[in-house]
């Protein structure tokens, strides 16, 4: 009996599912803490005392919904897999792609495991946080990888905007980090009585505000030295999303902190989170292109301006 093949279109289309899988987890993830019930289930694997599913209670219950929804998102992350071996032409960056993303959800389902076992400690709530967001690195280079043909790539714009792209994301890492270590000081740690970060409120904000406005900076400077170099618009089109989501991220951080930090708008601050990191990470990737070949694209699909400059070889 002969395999199912797919064509790189529609597993394009597969790695699109496992990203939104990947973002929708980290909001649903941010739910369990917001609502004090990162200990509604306190064992693990289990829920509580050898029962798989939960009581009937809201915080049990809240923490139980989360770890099913794991679990749908290890089903979009082997079917990631499992599409990259069936794929047409079958190519070995997107399988180990596609591996590394089945190996950060394995990783995290230990490591949050191990999160609820030391009941909510915030270096272990902060890693959590942090492995999503380099699972969903991951998912946005494979998605885009999916987009182009194999083979190398060539810059599309010149050397002081590749160091500017490279300094956006780094940027914005240092920003999520720093926002994990304020959220970690702050009043949301999943229970009423988990352990809390020995810092002061108002002082980590500032520093992670501090951050916020050097990332805006860089995006700022990006976009006009785009604009200067007379750039592909589509890249363009990237920096002023990306300027977009850092602007309305920022203002929605100054709103939450000033309002008494209230769960709903940090749950929006989290999911803002997610899009700017997505944000930054695909205008970096725009930055480089595939060469152009001779022959006819082997893909046999619309190849999109971006690519993966991050993973390039």
């Amino acid at each position: 009996m002969r395999l199912p093949t797919l064509s790189p279109p529609a597993y394009r289309r597969v790695t699109l599912f496992a990203l939104l899988a990947l973002t929708f987890i980290v909001v649903t993830g941010g739910a369990v803490r917001l609502t004090g019930s990162g200990l509604g289930c306190p064992d693990w694997p289990t829920c509580a005392e050898n029962r798989v599913v939960a009581p009937w209670e809201y915080h049990a219950m809240v923490e139980f919904v989360n770890r099913t929804i794991t679990g749908l998102v290890s089903v979009a992350v082997m079917l990631a897999v499992l599409g990259s071996l069936v794929r047409r032409p079958r190519r070995r960056d997107l399988l180990w792609l596609s591996v590394g993303l089945v190996a950060g959800v394995l990783g995290q389902i230990v490591l949050g495991g191990l999160t609820v076992l030391f009941e909510l400690k915030p270096g272990f709530v902060m890693a959590h946080f942090l492995l999503s967001m380099v699972l969903l690195a991951n998912a946005v280079v494979l998605h885009h990888r999916a987009g182009r043909p194999a083979g190398p790539t060539r810059p599309a714009v010149g050397p002081d905007l590749l160091g500017l792209g490279r300094l956006a994301v780094a940027a914005a890492a240092l920003v999520i980090f720093l926002g994990t270590i304020v959220t970690s000081s702050g009043p949301h740690g999943g229970d009423e009585d988990a352990e809390r970060l020995p810092f002061l409120l108002p002082d980590v904000t500032r520093l992670h505000g501090i951050a916020v406005m050097l990332f805006l900076a860089v995006t700022l400077l990006t976009l006009w030295k785009l604009r200067r170099a007379g750039a592909d618009p589509r890249i363009l089109r990237r920096g002023e999303v990306l300027l977009a989501v850092v602007v309305a991220q920022g203002a929605l951080g100054y709103i939450q902190y000033f309002t008494g930090v209230p769960a709903l708008l940090v749950g929006f601050h989290i999911a803002g989170a997610t899009a700017v990191w997505v944000a930054v990470l695909r205008l970096h990737l725009a930055f480089s292109v595939p060469v152009a070949k001779s022959g006819p694209e082997s893909d046999g699909g619309t190849v999109e301006p971006w690519t993966v400059a991050l993973s390039s070889r």
